[in-house]
């Protein structure tokens, strides 16, 4: 940066400057001025309001004739510019500090804050969360990537093994991402913005994390053995022993399809909405254990039944317990518990009174289950049609993590 200096008042050292300029007979007037050019590094400083200004009693020695030269230092000068140098490395080291700090949205950042983990994860804590993560860590080397995966669709290439490439975002802070994408329900655009990264990257990390995780989740059987229920049945369902799964629907609201024909499909007369519908079962003691895939919001809840092949899961010492709605007995070879349609006419005994009662009673737990999967506000809203990722495989991924992220129901709710 250039700047020009005037001539100093000390009649001494006034004439020394002339002397160095070659301007003998110079009538030095209040506008005359001298390029910083022609003066050494040591001999300006910034002052405190930003202005260049001269040390005292310093010469003008750089000219065209001797090409710019610096003369030998003054004592002083190269301690000086010394130390200058030195704080300029500190401050340059201070600010790319801080630039990073600044831009860091990764999960580490709500380390410290439990109430910040639940809100963009749904986990309790920062150590249930991790403790999530230790177990599929070793799985993610293994990941195929969205956009390699289409790729080799395009090519009819077999994806056999990962590729290495390098990516924007570590992996936790990726798996951070889709965790904020479904707890907050934060569109990909946002997202982009509070990552520091591209919106189609954000829809690649949440179509890669959405295929890893259903495969990697469902890859453990959550269907559980006759044995595994009795061994952690509740003493609630003493009277509901054969109790196996609770079942119930569940819809989500999804955006109205151009086509009639699909507008008929999935338009649902409950709620008065294009919706897609899924069948959720509970083991008596709380966990998921059944997932079908999203239907048309139109299909009924027996047709739900028989589509979502749960029924070839129950066998004859089994039992399920649904709501009223759910008349499944006839294609169903276990027994069913299910209050009956009430009337005026119908008289029931006081030990069957009991029995509605109860079976209403324990059936909620399912309702509450399906309560905490959609406290991922994802599904608050009008569900978006993507084409990137599979909305079928992101809601299986919701109730299978809710295992992993609540802790026991039924002790805590059944009097």
């Amino acid at each position: 940066m250039l700047s020009f200096h005037c001539f100093p008042k000390d009649p001494e050292l006034r004439a020394q400057w002339l002397m160095e300029i070659r301007r003998h007979g110079f009538t030095v007037t209040t506008s005359s001025r001298v390029c910083s050019r022609h003066f050494e590094i040591g001999d300006i400083f910034v002052s405190s309001s930003g202005k260049r200004c001269l040390q005292p009693k310093v010469v003008p020695s750089l000219f065209h004739w001797n090409n710019f030269s610096k003369k030998t230092e003054r004592p002083g000068v190269l301690e000086h510019r010394v130390k200058y140098e030195t704080i300029s490395g500190e401050i340059d080291e201070l600010r790319l500090q801080l630039g990073s700090y600044q831009s860091t949205q990764g999960l580490q950042r709500f380390a410290t804050s439990p109430d910040d983990i639940r809100d963009y994860t749904r986990f309790p804590s920062y150590n249930h969360l991790m403790a999530f993560w230790v177990l599929i860590e070793p799985c993610i080397y293994k990941m195929i990537r969205a956009s390699r995966a289409k790729s080799a669709a395009t090519t009819d290439e077999e994806v056999l093994t990962p590729a290495h490439t390098q990516t924007l975002l570590q992996p936790i802070d990726e798996f951070f991402l889709f965790l904020v994408f479904l707890s907050v329900g934060l569109k990909e655009r946002d997202l982009a913005h509070r990552f520091n990264i591209h919106q189609s990257t954000v829809s690649r990390i949440i179509a890669t994390w959405t295929s890893f995780l259903a495969t990697a989740l469902g890859s453990q059987c959550i269907w559980l053995t006759r044995a595994e229920v009795q061994a952690y049945l509740p003493k609630e369902f003493k009277g509901f022993s054969d109790t196996q799964v609770i079942l119930d629907c569940t819809e989500l609201r999804c955006q109205t399809p151009s086509s009639p024909l699909l507008q008929s499909e999935t338009y649902s007369s409950y709620k008065s909405h294009c919706t897609m519908k899924a069948l959720v079962g509970i083991a008596p003691h709380g966990p998921v254990t059944f997932i079908s895939d999203l239907y048309a919001g139109s299909v009924s809840d027996k047709e739900l039944f028989k589509q979502s092949g749960i029924a070839e899961k129950l066998t004859e010492d089994m039992a399920v317990m649904v709501d009223k709605g759910f008349l499944i007995t006839d294609c169903c070879k276990c027994k069913v518990y299910r209050p009956p349609f009430l009337s005026k006419k119908t008289k029931k005994k006081k030990n069957q009174v009991k029995e509605t009662q109860a079976t209403v009673r324990l059936r909620l737990h399912v309702e509450r289950v399906i309560r905490r999967i959609k406290q991922n506000k994802l599904f608050d809203g009008i569900i978006t049609m993507s084409p990137v990722y599979n909305i079928s495989q992101l809601f299986a991924v919701a109730c299978m993590l809710s295992n992993y992220q609540n802790t026991a129901l039924v002790k805590k709710q059944v009097k």
